[in-house]
């Protein structure tokens, strides 16, 4: 996707000035220093950076998660750093899909059950199955998360982020606990996503090979974006080389 493409899209996420400053005791961390972004709908974009470059705290803030210490931060024409925790849980519960490192399903749930937590709840749900075989796991559906491998069980957590339909999708390093093929094949899943419901997809890592199937990258280091890059000729998941 070209600069040129970009300004033709709606713009989904805008931050302007935003800082994240924790306080340790009589230290204070700056986690964020001035970040000024825009999403758009449909883009899939990668975060890229190495750990402490404030990837996290940003797609934290992005998610409803956490609030800027400073500045703005808008979602379509909604102004989140001005929600209070009420009105952030309604727009994650509406608008965001997560998923993290580590699965964080439920032991004595099936595959099933693990997806259906969200539709439950959401406004405009797939059926959990139709989620489930999205991500290639019709056949699994019923069994318990000790019965499915480390990217079976990433690609449940896929499906319960997707199931609910939601506009943005925040993966916070996907593939971390996963070896270089299962990694691969939970990452043809998150592009399937992108591709098939047009939901705007972050995706932060450390490993800049998964940068090229992005169809922007951005690098942060040290609480700020120091490059932005389009690919024009972004690769598919299976054509990335660890």
């Amino acid at each position: 996707m070209s600069a040129n493409i970009q300004t033709q899209m709606d713009c989904v996420f805008e931050t302007r000035g935003i800082t994240k400053i924790y306080k340790m005791g009589e230290v204070e961390v700056h986690a964020l220093r001035g970040i000024d972004l825009k999403l758009y709908r449909g883009e899939l974009v990668v975060l890229l950076g190495a750990s402490g470059s404030g990837k996290s705290t940003l797609l934290n803030i992005l998610g409803g998660l956490d609030v800027p210490t400073a500045g703005e931060v808008r979602y379509s024409d909604h102004d989140l750093s001005a929600y209070d925790d009420k009105a952030l849980t309604e727009y994650r519960c509406d608008h965001v899909g997560f998923i993290f490192q580590f699965y964080n399903l439920i032991a004595s749930l099936t595959a099933r059950e693990n997806v259906a937590l969200v539709t439950e709840i959401a406004r405009n749900p797939m059926p959990p199955e139709d989620a489930l075989a999205l991500v290639d796991l019709a056949e699994r559906v019923d069994h318990f998360p000790a019965q499915l491998s480390g990217g079976e069980q990433q690609r449940v957590a896929v499906a319960r982020a997707i199931a609910k339909r939601p506009d943005v999708l925040l993966c916070d390093e996907p593939t971390g606990a996963l070896d270089s093929q299962t990694g691969i094949t939970v990452l043809e899943v998150i592009a399937r996503a992108n591709q098939e419901l047009g939901t705007t997809t972050v995706v932060i890592t450390h490993n800049a090979v998964i940068a090229d199937m992005a169809d922007r990258v951005i690098e942060m280091s040290d609480g700020r974006i120091v490059r932005e890059q389009f690919n024009e000729h972004k690769l598919s998941a299976d054509q990335l080389k660890w």
